[in-house]
């Protein structure tokens, strides 16, 4: 399958989980869709980018180290995101990554998460906390940099000042967040 009919399949893409698994599966058996499936994503002014995005959530979800041989491309581009349907699925695919590097099970992804990964995670998850974005990655960021904290001491006090400090202007769901994670923090 060439990036255009990839692209063409995309249009049948929508929110329901069946779709989104459909094309996640048919990715995850044919792996050299993976860059095409990219490519798309990081079309960033492209509506039909939220698609892929949606469809590189599920292929993550399935199956996380799909992603390894791409770690570099998607943390150099991953900031450039910006329509809010395609922000929530990669700030959850930075949350899986997270989560697995600090998990207590072994597995392929604390091997290739790099310095300099990480780091790019950082930063746009500090990005989507201070921008005007919606509750869900605001939410999976908070949950990563919460994690990135137990490595980084410098990232949980500058995690509370922005969540004190936002607080009062945001929705319940995120004060329900910021509660946890500052409970965490100040343990």
């Amino acid at each position: 399958m060439t990036r255009t009919e990839l692209y063409k399949e995309l249009n049948y893409v929508n929110h329901s989980r069946e779709k989104r698994l459909k094309y996640a599966n048919l990715v995850i058996d044919h792996p050299e869709l993976v860059t095409p499936l990219l490519d798309i994503l990081f079309d960033v002014d492209d509506k039909i980018s939220c698609r892929a995005a949606w469809v590189f959530e599920f292929m993550c979800k399935e199956k996380l180290e799909a992603i390894i041989p791409f770690l570099d491309v998607f943390t150099k581009s991953m900031s450039k995101v910006h329509l809010d349907p395609a922000v929530r699925p990669v700030a959850k695919v930075c949350e899986y990554l997270i989560k697995a590097h600090y998990s207590k099970t072994d597995n392929a992804i604390k091997s290739h998460l790099t310095e300099t990964h990480k780091e790019s995670i950082i930063e746009a998850c500090f990005d989507w906390m201070i921008n005007d974005e919606k509750i869900a990655p605001k939410a999976y960021a908070m949950n990563s940099l919460f994690l990135l904290g137990s490595e980084y001491d410098w990232i949980h006090p500058e995690l509370a000042i922005i969540l004190e400090r936002d607080f009062q202007m945001q929705s319940s769901g995120f004060k329900a967040r910021a509660r946890q994670i500052l409970k965490k923090i100040r343990k």
